[in-house]
């Protein structure tokens, strides 16, 4: 039996590396034949671990953005050349381990993308000084780097992140890093029964008739919800949008009550039973700034719900033309998107499906003799 150490801060359910980190574990440990004996470490867990995995908690004794980078990065090297393992797979915020997963692309990159979600001027000029004063973020920086150089494997989660890693990074090729796309558990994301849908609203306290838009996130800026707040306020009074992720900040509120739309924004706080928010749904909007491969589009997109997104998002590749948005600041672009494909079916490409899952990680494992 090969034994195996994932590696990311935290072990949880609720989050997209965390879910991917989680399913993965899960997947080696009671889906491959008993081939693997599966360690998790991290220095945070939220729930129990998957059948079948043990946990190495390592804590987070030192505090501020700067400790846990800096901790974690360590402890976890400590606890890895401790442990011993066949096959090492850091999955974020590691500098050694055998393969590598890059689900979150390059940081300065990022910045560059993530900035437009700011308004110009004073508030993008603070934001930028902040993340460039940040030790803590210039810390994650390094670690990245020597994660890249030192790491024998490098994974991608999309094209985009491929793409943006050998920018970052020049004397890469994109063809020595390997592309596995994230796969939705299509065993949880299905299309529903359309006769349940009104219950489902009922559940989530939403309105039954509503032209529903639903979008998920817990960093709302980055993933354009007030945007998508200004979006609503030009469309129809039957739109309605429900945010999973978070009750609402007061700058959100204030902007749907003054643009008239607050009745229309309902904000769902964490959701455990995301299908279920799916299925409820018209449509699904993710209108981010930057998205390495966003599992949202892809699980909406297996609930048979129509789906619009970014360029600036590595899983709208999946998503034909007319449903992927150039300018994450255009309300009034999206507005019409919205609003043309709102109940004209799935908007998906039917000719490109080149989805993953965890298959192929596992062949990566078992190439380590």
């Amino acid at each position: 039996m090969k034994r195996v150490a994932l590696m990311l801060p935290k072990l949880s359910r609720y989050g997209g590396a965390e879910q991917f980190g989680y399913r993965l574990a899960e997947y080696l440990a009671t889906q491959c034949d008993r081939e693997f004996e599966v360690t998790f470490i991290c220095a945070k867990q939220d729930g129990p671990a998957p059948r079948g995995v043990k946990v190495i908690r390592i804590g987070r004794p030192i505090p501020g953005k700067l400790g846990k980078v800096l901790w974690f990065a360590l402890a976890a090297e400590v606890a890895r050349r401790r442990g011993k393992f066949d096959v090492s797979v850091g999955l974020g915020n590691t500098v050694f381990q055998d393969i590598a997963r890059l689900s979150g692309g390059p940081t300065g990159l990022f910045w560059d993308y993530s900035i437009r979600a700011y308004a110009p001027g004073r508030e993008r000029a603070l934001k930028s000084l902040a993340r460039r004063l940040s030790p803590g973020k210039q810390l994650g920086r390094l670690v990245e780097g020597l994660c890249v150089r030192s790491t024998p494997v490098l994974v991608a989660n999309s094209e985009f992140v491929r793409d943006l890693t050998v920018r970052a990074h020049p004397w890469l090729k994109p063809e020595n890093i390997r592309l596995i796309y994230n796969k939705p558990d299509l065993t949880r994301f299905s299309p529903g029964d359309p006769a349940a849908k009104a219950q489902l609203r009922e559940r989530f306290g939403l309105p039954e008739t509503a032209d529903l838009i639903i979008t998920a996130g817990t960093n709302f800026r980055l993933k354009g919800v007030h945007v998508l707040i200004r979006s609503l306020a030009q469309l129809p009074p039957s739109f309605h949008l429900a945010v999973a992720g978070g009750r609402g900040s007061r700058e959100l509120l204030g902007l749907a009550e003054s643009l008239g739309a607050g009745a229309r924004v309902h904000f769902l706080g964490r959701v455990d039973d995301m299908p279920a928010l799916y299925q409820a749904g018209d449509i699904f909007v993710l209108n981010t700034f930057y998205d390495a491969c966003a599992n949202a589009v892809l699980e909406a997109l297996a609930c048979g719900l129509p789906a619009i997104s970014t360029t600036s998002n590595g899983s709208s590749v999946f998503l034909r033309p007319e449903a992927v948005i150039n300018d994450p600041t255009d309300a009034q672009a999206l507005a019409g998107r919205i609003r043309s494909l709102i109940h004209q079916g799935r908007t998906a490409r039917e000719d490109y499906a080149p989805l993953s899952g965890l298959e192929p990680y596992a062949d990566l494992i078992r190439e380590f003799s």
